[in-house]
C-alpha cells in the first residue's frame, strides 16, 4: 500500500505532531523544577517500562518465548502500553511481519531504507498504521487485546494522570514525559542501529548484529544477531556475559510461577551458521550487494541526468545560434534591400540629371 493523498509527506508531519510535542514536554521542568525523586522516577518508568516492551510486547506476545495466563498477559500489555508505542496487537504484528521480511524491500523500518526510515519515520507512513491482524491471530482472538490495542493511548494517559496526582507537576514532566522520550529512542535503536552496527556471531539472512551498549539501554534487545539467529528463545543473551536484564526478570517471574516453559536455544542452534567457522554471510553479501546495486543505480540516473542536461544545453545554444543566423540573415536581407534601393534611386536620379542636361 502506497500513500493516496496528494502530499503524503503533509500527513505524515501531521501524524507526528503529538510525537514531537511529547518531545517538548519535558521542557515544562524548566517551569516546575527537579527534584531527585523526579529523576528517581524517570530511570525507574524508563527500567520498568522497558522491561514491558521487551518482556511483553516483544518476548511474549510478537515471539510466544514463553508462557501467561490471560491476567499476566493483560498486565504484560497495558504496561507496555503505558509507553505510548502504539498497541499491543499493533506493535506484535509489526514485528513478526519485520521477522518474515527482515532488511527486504518489504520490511516496514529496514535501516537499508535510510536511518531516519528505520528509526522513527516509518511509525508515521499510512502504510504501517494498520494492525496487521492476519499475522496476529493467536491473540487477536482476546476481547481485552483487541480493547488495548483500539485505545491504545488509555495506560500512557492513565500513567500520566497518576504520577500528576500523586507527586505534581514536576514529575509529570522529568518522571513521566522525559522517560517516554527516553523509552522511544531506546526502542527504536534497534531498529536503525542494531543492524548497522556491532558484530556478528551467527549467519542469518538479514544485517542483525550484537551490540553490548544497546543491550544495555534497552534490557537485552541489544543481543539482535543472536535474536534473528533463535527468534524464539526467552533469553536474547546467549552466554553468561551477555547481559540480559529482561530475561533475569522474566526468570524470576517463572520461579514466582507467573509465567512458565521460557524457551531457550538448543545446543545444536547455538553451535550452528557460526560466521567464525567460514559460513558464507548471506546476510551481509545481499546488503553489500543491495547497496552495489542501488549505487550502480543511483550512478546510472546521476550520469542520465548529466547527459540529459548536456543534451538540452546543446539544444538551447543549438536554437540560441539558429535564432542568431535567422535574425542576422533577416538584417543582412534588410540592409542588402535597402542598399538595392539606394542604389536604385540614386541610379534614377543620375539618369533624370543626364536627361535633363541632354534637353539643355
Amino acid at each position: 500500500m502506497v500513500e493516496t493523498t496528494e502530499n503524503p509527506r503533509s500527513r505524515m508531519f501531521m501524524r507526528a505532531i503529538p510525537f514531537m510535542l511529547v518531545h517538548l514536554m519535558p521542557l515544562g521542568a524548566i517551569w516546575a523544577g527537579v527534584r531527585t525523586r523526579d529523576v528517581v522516577l524517570c530511570f525507574a518508568l524508563y527500567a520498568v517500562r522497558m522491561f514491558f516492551i521487551t518482556g511483553g510486547f516483544h518476548r511474549y506476545f510478537a515471539h510466544r518465548s514463553y508462557k501467561a495466563n490471560r491476567v499476566v498477559q493483560f498486565l504484560m500489555a497495558f504496561g507496555a502500553q503505558t509507553a505510548a508505542q502504539r498497541g499491543v496487537l499493533w506493535w506484535a504484528a509489526h514485528h513478526r511481519h519485520h521477522h518474515r521480511f527482515s532488511d527486504m524491500p518489504e520490511d516496514s523500518h529496514s535501516p537499508l531504507r535510510g536511518f531516519l526510515w528505520s528509526h522513527v519515520t516509518w511509525f508515521f507512513h499510512s502504510e504501517n498504521r494498520r494492525t496487521k491482524s492476519e499475522l496476529i491471530k493467536d491473540f487477536y482472538k482476546y476481547p481485552e487485546l483487541r480493547f488495548l490495542n483500539k485505545f491504545h493511548l488509555l495506560p500512557a494517559i492513565m500513567l500520566g494522570a497518576v504520577v500528576f496526582f500523586t507527586m505534581g507537576a514536576s514529575a509529570l514532566f522529568t518522571g513521566f514525559f522525559l522517560s517516554t522520550v527516553l523509552l522511544y529512542h531506546g526502542t527504536f535503536f534497534i531498529n536503525s542501529l542494531a543492524h548497522v552496527m556491532g558484530t556478528r556471531r551467527f549467519v542469518t539472512h538479514d544485517t542483525s548484529r550484537n551490540n553490548f551498549g544497546l543491550a544495555l539501554i534497552t534490557g537485552g534487545e541489544g543481543w539482535h544477531n543472536n535474536h534473528h539467529h533463535y527468534p524464539s528463545a526467552a533469553s536474547q543473551g546467549f552466554y553468561w556475559w551477555e547481559i540480559d536484564t529482561t530475561y533475569y526478570t522474566l526468570r524470576l517471574m517463572n520461579m514466582l510461577g507467573l509465567i512458565s516453559d521460557l524457551r531457550q536455544p538448543t545446543e545444536e542452534a547455538l553451535s550452528k551458521n557460526l560466521v567464525r567457522d567460514g559460513h558464507a554471510d548471506i546476510g551481509m553479501f545481499q546488503a553489500h550487494w543491495s547497496k552495489a546495486a542501488s549505487a550502480l543505480v543511483n550512478t546510472r540516473t546521476q550520469t542520465g541526468a548529466f547527459y540529459e542536461a548536456r543534451k538540452r544545453e546543446v539544444e538551447a545554444r543549438r536554437k540560441t545560434m539558429e535564432e542568431f543566423v535567422v535574425t542576422t540573415k533577416t538584417r543582412a536581407d534588410e540592409v542588402a534591400r535597402s542598399s538595392r534601393d539606394q542604389i536604385e534611386r540614386a541610379r534614377m536620379a543620375a539618369t533624370t540629371s543626364q536627361e535633363a542636361n541632354i534637353s539643355m
